[in-house]
């Protein structure tokens, strides 16, 4: 026996596929099998399951269960939940060794996937590459693990709602949030965190529905916070949170609807930290705004740039002890009272305890901010042999410049304009550009830099790609 899975399925970060296409049950048991086997040989014996609210995701968790227990793992099953859920259930067990969660996350209906934690520590890169090599060779351990029930909903909302401990509860009952779980796997547990809170609070699609009627669930397309924008106004509330598919990845509008991008969350989280915590290392991906790593350093935190995807930014916080990073596209890892993971619903909290600690509104936070003018990340279509050369090109090509050529992540280059962003993206094949400025004109000059490089290496910015 073995089994041979699609290869667009196994990306860098996670696995994920187009279910009845790409992926199915078959891929599900396989996993479970391999992933099980993998974790016996190191020792480990009990793996937590929890899916999203995605039509195909109870069909994927029966197949995956089958795999873990044919291995010879113990199965302890959460049910339907965000992924941070199941995080918990992982990490808050001394007893529980490994994790995988079933979920699509901000990918249209029909996709569905797998992250997955492995002894305490993310499971992606080369440990996929891993898994499907086993998985192709049959190399698979034996056994006849058992399979328990273990609802967490309330020890993981208690855990939640430590994010607000110390602070001023009559700060939390003047406060009025619009929280918005877009359909997506947070809702019912969004209906029982608000339910606790002090204050007033409007939650938005909480019904867990895997077609998702109402909006495509990723909050970093600003289309998709409509909703939310337009109750924020209605009843003039505070500022406004939404989740992606399965609750790891945040967006935030303020009180006067202007978006509060994932950079702009971490100035506002990294200032709060450091006003606790001195010299500590703060960390964000290669897209973030100058501003974010301004800001870092201004208020006694050490910035520090890093690649682009959260399983390598939780490998990079584990590694430098930082107790907060986060990204552009919303994840945010707490570390300091937390436990090191992407939670949205845990960063909702923490904005609402971050604005009462600085004495500041959310809205007063946002305007403070530096007005940047930067590109939306743009990406589009480059041949999948093609994108990793075309990013050594342009290294070789800047080798002697005089700008500064950061390369932990593709080309990062900073000049007097401001800095341009080229990267090949690790899950598609596609390239990522970005820039930002000051002004309208430098940002020009900054796009030209970009397009002169690109035609070096016989490309264009032609027709943009989605995620």
């Amino acid at each position: 026996m073995s089994h041979q899975f699609d290869p667009t399925v196994l990306r860098e970060y996670d696995i994920r596929g187009i279910i009845g296409d790409t992926l199915g049950a078959e891929d599900a048991r396989a996993i479970g099998r391999t992933f099980g086997s993998m974790l016996r040989e190191e020792g480990g014996n009990t793996v937590a399951v929890g899916f999203d609210g995605r039509v195909s995701s109870p069909m994927l968790d029966h197949a995956l269960v089958e795999g873990l227990t044919a291995s010879g793992c113990d199965v302890v099953r959460i049910g339907m939940g965000p992924t941070p859920m199941l995080y918990f259930a992982e990490a808050s067990d001394e007893n529980i060794d490994g994790g995988i969660m079933i979920t699509g996350s901000h990918n249209p209906a029909n996709y569905n996937g797998f992250k997955m934690v492995f002894q305490g520590r993310p499971f992606f890169g080369k440990d996929i590459a891993e898994l499907g090599r086993r998985a192709a060779e049959g190399k698979w351990t034996d056994g006849n693990g058992s399979v328990s029930n273990r609802d967490v909903t309330d020890d993981y909302l208690d855990k939640l709602l430590t994010a607000l401990d110390g602070i001023d509860r009559d700060y939390l009952a003047r406060v009025k949030v619009a929280w918005d779980a877009g359909n997506g796997a947070a809702g019912a547990v969004l209906e029982k965190l608000t339910a606790r809170l002090p204050g007033e609070h409007h939650v938005l699609f909480p019904e867990v529905d895997g077609n998702f009627p109402n909006h495509h669930p990723d909050p970093t397309v600003e289309e998709n916070l409509a909703d939310l924008k337009a109750i924020v106004d209605d009843k003039n509330l505070d500022f406004g949170i939404a989740f992606d598919g399965d609750g790891d990845r945040i967006g935030a509008i303020d009180g006067e609807g202007r978006v509060i991008w994932g950079d702009q969350l971490l100035m506002i989280y990294a200032e709060d930290l450091l006003s606790r915590q001195q010299g500590v290392t703060i960390i964000a991906d290669v897209k973030a705004s100058r501003a974010l790593f301004d800001h870092v350093a201004k208020h006694g935190g050490k910035p520090l740039m890093w690649n682009t995807g959260h399983s390598l930014i939780k490998s990079k916080m584990k590694e430098t002890g930082s107790p907060l990073a986060g990204e552009m596209s919303g994840h945010v890892f707490f570390a300091d009272t937390y436990y090191g993971y992407d939670d949205a619903l845990y960063a909702g909290l923490r904005l609402l305890a971050a604005s009462a600690r600085l004495g500041k509104s959310v809205t007063q936070l946002r305007g403070e901010m530096p007005a940047m003018l930067n590109t939306p990340e743009m990406r589009f279509q480059v041949d999948e042999s093609r994108k990793f050369a075309a990013i050594e090109e342009v290294k070789a090509r800047l080798a002697d410049s005089d700008d500064d050529v950061n390369d932990t992540d593709g080309v990062r280059v900073t000049n007097a304009d401001g800095w341009w962003l080229l990267r090949a993206s690790n899950t598609q094949d596609v390239l990522v550009a970005r820039a930002e400025s000051d002004t309208q004109e430098g940002l020009d000059r900054l796009m030209a830099q970009i397009d002169e490089q690109l035609a070096a290496s016989g490309l264009e910015r032609g027709p943009q790609a989605g995620h």
